[in-house]
């Protein structure tokens, strides 16, 4: 059947309201530095008790759907801490108008769990994996987990039919940026797309700085220096990524430049945190408090705020990075990374 083309929810920008990303929970098995590091936590984590259920979730990607959503994506925190993440991964897939159902994870619990996830009716993953070298993904993991995990994991996913992954990187000047060439010449000849992402400043605890930032065309540099690379058109509004191909048919590799080259004016995504909030940017300062609606039912309601909050979003943090403006410039309040999904 066919998807409905409702009338696009457009924010006050201009954007259509195109993507949702659930942040399933907000713990994580991992502490990487620029997301969730070890001992820097900014408020308590939200108790399991306390997540949304498997129907709630399941109401609002319905009514989100209404309104134009059409991609959906599971993070966490580690979204496979959820011993029923098969169940709401089924319970989405079985949404008529949604035509993508993806998953973030670390994929250090992903050989359990990708043929369930596979078999539940998830069409795609992508992987955090950012280095290589065991020394330096121990240090990126906070200590908490070795690379061979993650890339059984891959391996899994390579088997349950999960043909084409997309492998993230974050980059970190000083940290990891020495894996770079390691990853690019791993995944080069796969079907996998690798992305690198700039080291961004969301949240409140992961100590950036500028000067730590190594911009994606720098990295573009570095790999073409060694692989050639031809840049690839945006296929979709929205896309993220700048897509590159190896001259030599090897595949592709993405960039993802908030930093260098924001692209707040083609943003499409909602978030809903693992604190039952919508978030209309990755640097929010807060969000508006559906827990209560979702729980006792209230579509309607659910709608009409949804409808509300969109219309009036005027979210391009990125792009006024660099302003004189000193709040804008404060991390203090912002919304932790882990809280809504990256």
């Amino acid at each position: 059947m066919p998807l409905r083309d409702p009338a696009p929810l457009i924010d006050a920008l201009s954007r259509p309201l195109r993507d949702l990303r659930i942040s399933l929970l907000d713990q994580c098995n991992f502490r990487c530095p620029y997301c969730m590091p070890a001992g820097t936590l900014a408020h308590a984590i939200v108790r399991r008790t306390d997540w949304l259920t498997s129907v709630e979730i399941e109401r609002f990607v319905r009514v989100a759907a209404g309104h134009g959503v059409r991609k959906v994506r599971l993070t966490g925190g580690e979204p496979l801490l959820r011993a029923d993440i098969e169940g709401i991964v089924e319970r989405l897939a079985r949404v008529e108008d949604l035509a993508d159902l993806a998953l973030t994870t670390n994929g250090a619990l992903l050989a359990e769990r990708a043929q369930q996830l596979r078999d539940a009716g998830l069409d795609r993953i992508t992987i955090s994996l950012d280095a290589l070298d065991p020394a330096r993904f121990r240090e990126m993991s906070g200590g908490r987990s070795e690379v061979r995990a993650v890339l059984r994991g891959l391996e899994a996913a390579e088997r349950a039919g999960f043909a084409a992954l997309k492998i993230n990187c974050v980059v970190e000047r000083g940290r990891n940026d020495d894996q770079v060439l390691l990853l690019a010449g791993h995944f080069r000849g796969t079907p996998h797309t690798l992305r690198f992402i700039e080291y961004m400043d969301a949240g409140t605890c992961n100590g950036w700085r500028r000067e730590r930032v190594v911009p994606s065309a720098e990295l573009r540099d570095t790999i073409g220096s060694v692989w050639p690379l031809v840049p690839l058109p945006s296929t979709v509004r929205g896309e993220v990524a700048e897509r590159w191909r190896y001259l030599d048919g090897a595949g592709e590799v993405g960039f993802i430049s908030s930093i260098s080259q924001p692209f707040c004016g083609d943003c499409t995504r909602l978030r809903l945190g693992a604190d039952g909030k919508l978030y209309t940017c990755l640097f929010a300062r807060k969000g508006a408090d559906i827990r209560k609606l979702l729980k006792e039912g209230h579509e309607q309601e659910l709608s009409a705020q949804l409808e509300t909050l969109w219309r009036g979003r005027r979210d391009r943090y990125s792009e006024l990075r660099s302003s004189a403006d000193p709040e804008l410039a404060q991390s203090s309040g912002r919304v932790e990374m882990y809280r809504i999904g990256g």
